[in-house]
């Protein structure tokens, strides 16, 4: 049986270790991969928002519930706030109720994936594969036809209404 004080101090260190980006263990990172768009760590914070550099470059996640996507209803395409590419189409977007934008289906050639093992959990990373931003993660607890649910953060997204110029 593990004692009060072990476990506080397993927790205290675990937290310590997430804060610091050890616990990624085993993650591959996108800024490994080969992507069309390459630009340093100076041209990316220069040309995304705070947020979005957060999201996009440092693999944050955005508060649940903060972003405008999550309740988009419009016809249109998702695009990647960091190099334009369209990632999804309203089509596919639903109400997961997770607080961020759910889609069940990316479009063809949008997106790559990697193994995530952050926060002492395996989780499958979304990432764009144009230019390696860090965009969200798949899970299988979504919709048909699919049975996927790809919960993306709002802020790695722009949104493009359908017949807009």
């Amino acid at each position: 049986m593990m004692s009060r004080r072990t476990f506080l101090g397993s927790t205290a260190l675990a937290g310590l270790l997430a804060a610091a980006g050890l616990a990624r263990g085993g993650k591959a990172d996108a800024a490994d991969g080969t992507f069309e768009i390459v630009k340093s760590d100076a041209e990316w914070k220069a040309a995304l928002t705070p947020e979005q550099y957060h999201v996009l470059r440092k693999h944050g996640t955005e508060r649940p519930h903060s972003s405008p996507l999550d309740r988009e209803k419009r016809a249109g395409t998702f695009h990647c706030a960091g190099c334009d590419l369209p990632l999804f189409s309203s089509e596919t977007k639903y109400d997961s109720g997770t607080g961020w934008p759910s889609f069940w289906a990316p479009l063809d050639n949008a997106i790559g994936t990697s193994e995530d093992r952050s926060f002492f959990m395996v989780r499958t990373e979304v990432h764009c594969r144009r230019c390696g931003g860090h965009l969200g993660h798949v899970f299988e607890d979504g919709p048909k036809p699919t049975g996927l649910r790809y919960c993306m953060n709002g802020v790695a997204m722009i949104f493009r209404p359908s017949g807009a110029a």
